[in-house]
């Protein structure tokens, strides 16, 4: 029984092997390519900003990610990535009888912003310009985010050793290669607090 069992497995192996040859001769289906409803085409290599300057950092917030916290008192930016990360990057602050806080959204951002100093700021410093175009030499350095109908932007400097001071008159100061790095990621509408 159990060699009729084989030779009658064998026979029905034979033939279905045939008939898939068969198929496979005629190729019904040639060049033709089934692709589900649910497939999306991968993303095409456009290069994706990266954080190269700031600092990767354990960061507990209850903010969403994309937003920015401004820790005036350790002179502190944090981008928050979401679940307890941050990328941190060192700032100046308002220097004594300038400081604020509170909460803005951004409302614009520029590259090599011009300079109009506040109408405040020229009676304090008659000396200063009424306007400055943009450039290396202008104080409000490579890029500027504002911060919505306020007088105040988180912008570069051409005072790179004020950083991790209190040294401003309200507005947030960073390093030029790192407001231009943060620049890429904040859009406009996003949540800054300032603490």
């Amino acid at each position: 029984m159990n060699k009729i069992f084989k030779i009658a497995a064998a026979a029905v192996f034979t033939s279905l092997m045939a008939v898939s040859g068969q198929a496979a001769e005629k190729k019904p289906f040639a060049g033709v390519v089934i692709v589900p409803a649910s497939y999306s085409q991968p993303a095409q290599d456009v290069a994706q900003p990266t954080f190269k300057r700031g600092k990767l950092v354990s960061y507990a917030s209850n903010k969403k990610p994309g937003s920015i916290i401004v820790d005036t008192h350790t002179n502190n930016l944090y981008y928050v990535l979401g679940m307890d990360r941050a990328v941190m990057y060192r700032i100046a602050s308002a220097k004594p009888g300038f400081e604020w806080q509170g909460t803005n959204k951004v409302s614009a951002k520029t590259q090599w912003p011009d300079w109009r100093p506040p109408v405040e700021m020229q009676a304090r410093r008659p000396e200063l310009p009424t306007f400055m175009a943009g450039g290396p030499k202008n104080p409000l350095g490579a890029r500027a985010i504002y911060l919505g109908s306020t007088i105040y932007r988180i912008h570069g400097t051409n005072e790179p050793s004020s950083i991790g001071k209190s040294a401003s008159s309200g507005c947030i100061r960073m390093l030029n290669e790192d407001v231009s790095e943060l620049y890429q990621f904040v859009k406009v509408g996003t949540e800054v607090t300032v603490l």
